[in-house]
C-alpha cells in the first residue's frame, strides 16, 4: 500500500457526525495552506502524490485533504440525503475551523469543484486561489450517466489483482496513458483491505441514491456559482479524455473568467489522478503565482 507522513485529523460535523483529514506538511509553513477536495465517490488518499510534492522541500506548504461524509474514514451518515454539495460544503468549512485554516488555496477534483464554487459563494474571504480539475458550470450528459452506472454498482474484488482489472475494464476507455503505479493508487483508493483479507469499497453505496435521483436534464444553472470565482485566481485543468468537462465549456470560463488558466492532462479523462510530474508542476507554479 503506498502511504506518506501525515497526521489524522478527526473533528465533527455540525451534526455531530465524525470527519477525517489528512493533514500533510509544516503548520506554521507561513505560506497560505492548500485544501484538497475529492471527487463524488473519492477520498483523501487520492492527493497523496500531489500532497507529497506540495508539503516537502523547499516553499513547502501545509496540506490537508479531506474525505467527506461516507467516504474514506469519515464516519457514514444513516440519512443518504445527507450527500449533498449544500451540507458536504458546511462540512469542509467546520474542518477548517477546527484545524485553524481561515483562508486556503482550494484544489478541487470534480464534487469538490463544486464544493469550492458553493464555498465561493456563501464565504469568498476563505478562498485565495483554485484549481478546478475537470469540472465546470456544464457537466456533460455522457459523463453523468457513465458515473451514475457505476456508483455503488462495483462488485466487490476478492483480490487485489481482480480489484486491478475490474477498475481498468470500467475506466480504462478514460485512462488510455496511465501505468501501473498509478493503477494500484487509483485501486488503493477504491477499496479497503478489511481484517479478514477482503476487500470493501471505501465509499457507502448508499451515494448511488442520491446519485440515481437526479435529473441530469434539469440540473441547476452552475454559471452564477462559477462566477462567484471572478475575483480569485483560478486554473482549470481538463482531461484530454474527459466525458464531463467539454474544451467549450472551458472556452467559455475562459472567456468569462479574465485570470482563468487551464492545462491538459494528456491520456487521462474524468478526473485527472494528479499524480503526472506536469500536472504536479503546473499546479505548483500556479499556487506559487497566487501565494508567492
Amino acid at each position: 500500500m503506498t502511504g506518506a507522513v501525515h497526521r489524522e485529523r478527526f473533528t465533527p460535523a455540525p451534526d455531530g457526525l465524525m470527519l477525517h483529514a489528512r493533514d500533510y506538511g509544516p503548520e506554521d509553513a507561513g505560506r497560505l495552506p492548500v485544501l484538497c477536495l475529492p471527487g463524488l465517490t473519492r477520498n483523501s488518499h487520492d492527493f497523496d502524490a500531489l500532497a507529497q510534492a506540495l508539503a516537502t522541500g523547499p516553499g513547502a506548504r501545509r496540506v490537508v485533504a479531506v474525505d467527506y461524509r461516507g467516504r474514506g474514514r469519515s464516519n457514514r451518515d444513516v440519512d443518504w440525503t445527507h450527500y449533498d454539495v449544500g451540507i458536504e460544503t458546511g462540512d469542509v468549512l467546520s474542518q477548517l475551523a477546527a484545524l485553524g485554516i481561515g483562508k486556503a488555496l482550494f484544489i478541487g477534483t470534480s464534487r469538490g469543484g463544486l464544493i469550492s464554487m458553493a464555498t465561493a459563494a456563501v464565504r469568498p474571504e476563505t478562498i485565495a486561489g483554485v484549481v478546478l480539475n475537470d469540472i465546470g458550470p456544464v457537466l456533460d450528459l455522457a459523463g453523468l450517466e457513465r458515473i451514475r452506472g457505476y456508483v455503488g454498482k462495483l462488485k466487490a474484488p476478492t483480490n487485489w489483482a481482480e480489484a486491478l482489472a475490474l477498475l481498468k475494464f470500467t475506466t480504462g476507455g478514460q485512462f488510455t496513458a496511465v501505468d501501473e503505479t498509478d493503477w494500484k493508487a487509483y485501486a488503493e483508493g477504491t477499496w479497503r483491505e478489511e481484517a479478514d483479507g477482503s476487500l470493501a469499497l471505501t465509499y457507502d453505496p448508499a451515494l448511488m441514491l442520491s446519485f440515481a435521483t437526479l435529473d441530469f436534464k434539469a440540473l441547476p444553472d452552475l454559471w452564477p456559482a462559477f462566477d462567484a470565482l471572478r475575483t480569485v485566481p483560478v486554473l482549470a485543468i481538463r482531461g484530454a479524455n474527459s466525458d464531463l468537462l467539454s474544451e467549450e465549456t472551458v472556452a467559455e470560463m475562459a472567456r468569462r473568467h479574465p485570470r482563468l488558466e487551464t492545462h491538459v492532462v494528456a491520456g487521462q479523462g474524468h478526473a485527472p489522478l494528479l499524480r503526472d510530474a506536469p500536472a504536479i508542476a503546473r499546479i505548483r507554479t500556479f499556487l506559487d503565482a497566487v501565494d508567492p
